[in-house]
Formats: C-alpha cells, structure tokens, sequence
C-alpha cells in the first residue's frame, strides 16, 4: 500500500513543483493563455504577487519529496500526511476564493493521498 501512497505523492509533488514554476518564471509569458478570464493588463502587475504564490507551492513540493526521502517507515508517512493536509487546505481555501476547478486539481488528489498514507500506515 505504501507503494501506491509513495506514487500519489510524488504526482502531487510534480503538480505543484510545476505550479512553482508557472508562478515564479512563466506568469507573463504562459498567464494569459491558462487564465482567459483573468485580465490580460494583470499578470505584469502580479507578477510578484504569483512568484510569492509560487513559493509557497515550492515548499509543498519540497516537503511532499522529503516525505518520500525518509527511511524510517513511520515518520515517512507522519510527514506525508502533514503536507498532504497542507495541499488539501490550501485547496480549499483556493477553491472558496479563487476557482472552484482548485478543489479538484488539488484537494482531491491530496484527500486521495491522504487515505492512502492512512492505509499504508496501519499496515506498516
């Protein structure tokens, strides 16, 4: 079961090491093609404000791979666990201020991961 936890981890690791990268080096030049409703005079202006966000997602990447780093079984999956719920509130929160589409690119894969650290940890 580990396995698959480790598997749903490391995507939802790559999803938000991508979603860094987008905010902090391609706001203005990939923005305006992804966010057709957000104003076109906008990403420049934002451009710190999305390098900040993409920060902020830079950390839970970086967390969610030391997860899988760990050797000791059990503080693998502790620490699994707390990025994971740190990806799946901000997902919420995103969904409740941004866009609802938040909810299932993020909180769900996050509650998906969740349930499989859940799983993974009482069989280890």
């Amino acid at each position: 079961m580990y396995r698959l936890a480790a598997i749903v981890v490391a995507l939802i690791a790559a999803l938000h090491l991508y979603i860094a990268w987008f905010e902090i080096f391609a706001w203005t030049t990939r923005g305006p093609e992804i966010f057709t409703s957000f104003p076109e005079d906008l990403f420049e202006p934002t451009v710190t404000l999305a390098a900040n966000q993409g920060l902020y997602n830079g950390f839970l990447a970086a967390g969610l791979i030391w997860s899988l780093l760990i050797r000791d079984p059990v503080w693998r999956i502790n620490v699994a666990i707390c990025f994971l719920l740190f990806v799946a509130v901000a997902g919420i929160f995103g969904a409740a201020t941004a866009s609802p589409r938040i909810l299932l690119v993020q909180t769900v894969p996050a509650v998906i991961g969740l349930a499989l650290c859940f799983l993974a940890s009482r069989k280890a």
